[in-house]
């Protein structure tokens, strides 16, 4: 498939670290996949959104649209750990902050609301809500604009098992209804595995990717089903240190973008479904 969205991050340095947090990191993306990050504690996952969405310009990075045109020119949206509602509006006002008159005239935000389950909800507040409820509103608001790309910083870390469960088959359903590319920021690679056509691993700080991984099990998917499990066990017997951040040198399907080099997909071998 043609790249969409080229990225490279040649440094991104916070003041007073000894290190790059990130350093010659770089990725593509074709249009409309969907696309998880692993990688440990501290590698900057949260700083490379940052840096996509547009928040962070100090960065020496570069990143594209297939068109030419940047992030800034985007509609891009932008899911966080915590739900951020302004506390003051209410659950329709909140998605509706992001939208035109237009948008506004054309009940987008009822009707995404609705789509998640909250047609009852508008005139409600946040604080009335429970944390589930309250992701599900930041996830309409991330899907109100149409962005041309959907960035996820860990949005389901801090729920119960089956709420966040539900909340990723809500996820699938929108983005199979609206669709857009995304970028999911995940620790947990049986999520990435569930949710992703393509999962990127990174390396410990300064980060690059060191791993390009294509899921190609069929929808739906389950984290527990036997052959997302396979597919788990089977990358981690390949690299054994790989959520640490660590991919065996010269292994299958290693590409250090140290050269700057884009990545192919690696096409993993595992048990049939």
């Amino acid at each position: 498939m043609l790249a969409d969205l080229a990225v490279r991050v040649a440094e991104k340095r916070y003041p007073g670290a000894a290190q790059p947090a990130i350093a010659e990191l770089a990725f593509e993306l074709p249009a409309r996949q969907f696309c998880c990050i692993v990688g440990p504690s501290g590698c900057g996952k949260t700083s490379l959104l940052n840096i996509l969405a547009g928040l962070d310009r100090a960065a020496r990075a570069e990143v594209r649209f297939g068109d030419g045109s940047t992030p800034a020119a985007a509609p891009i949206g932008y899911m966080f750990q915590t739900p951020r509602l302004l506390p003051w509006r209410t659950v329709r006002d909140n998605v509706r902050v992001v939208l035109d008159a237009q948008a506004v005239a054309a009940g987008r935000a009822e009707q995404l609301l609705d789509e998640m389950g909250l047609g009852t909800c508008l005139d409600a507040y946040p604080g009335q809500l429970s944390g589930g409820m309250q992701r599900r509103v930041a996830l309409a608001r991330a899907f109100a604009i149409e962005p041309r790309l959907l960035l996820l910083d860990e949005p389901f870390v801090s729920l119960d098992h089956p709420v966040a469960e539900h909340l990723r088959d809500m996820l699938l359903e929108l983005w199979q209804r609206h669709p857009t590319t995304v970028l999911f920021v995940t620790h947990d690679l049986r999520e990435a595995i569930q949710l992703a056509d393509r999962i990127l691993f990174l390396s410990r700080a300064p980060s690059q990717v060191i791993l390009d991984v294509a899921v190609d099990l069929p929808r739906p998917r389950r984290a527990e089903d036997a052959a997302c499990e396979d597919f788990r066990r089977a990358l981690l017997a390949r690299h054994r240190d790989l959520l640490a951040g660590v991919a065996e040198e010269g292994a299958e399907g290693v590409r250090c973008l140290g050269d700057g080099a884009m990545p192919k997909p690696f096409l993993m071998e595992h048990p049939a479904c």
